[in-house]
């Protein structure tokens, strides 16, 4: 597994093939497919296990109550996981 921090991620994401309107603060290649976003880590588990035919998986935006954005005093948001490949179509993967 290899880390790495850039300072600019747009050409990363444009590699990648992450829509712009999915695109998010963050972005990682696990199991060939792209992670963008606060995705919970039961997702991207779930991801790997069913191997759909999709570039990746996205939370676009940093909503309440997603993996690293728990706000104390703030309820939680309700948010989709949107699975999305190289042609730009997308649909919802999961809901949380």
């Amino acid at each position: 597994m290899r880390a790495e921090d850039v300072a600019d991620l747009a050409p990363v994401k444009s590699r990648h093939g992450v829509p712009r309107d999915l695109q998010s603060c963050h972005t990682a290649v696990i199991g060939g497919y792209v992670i963008e976003g606060h995705v919970p880590a039961v997702t991207i588990k779930r991801l790997l296990k069913e191997s759909p035919k999709v570039t990746g998986i996205a939370v676009p935006g940093m909503p309440a109550g997603s993996p690293g954005m728990d706000m104390p005093g703030q309820p939680a948001e309700r948010y989709q996981v949107i699975a999305f490949d190289r042609t730009g179509r997308t649909s919802v993967f999961a809901s949380h």
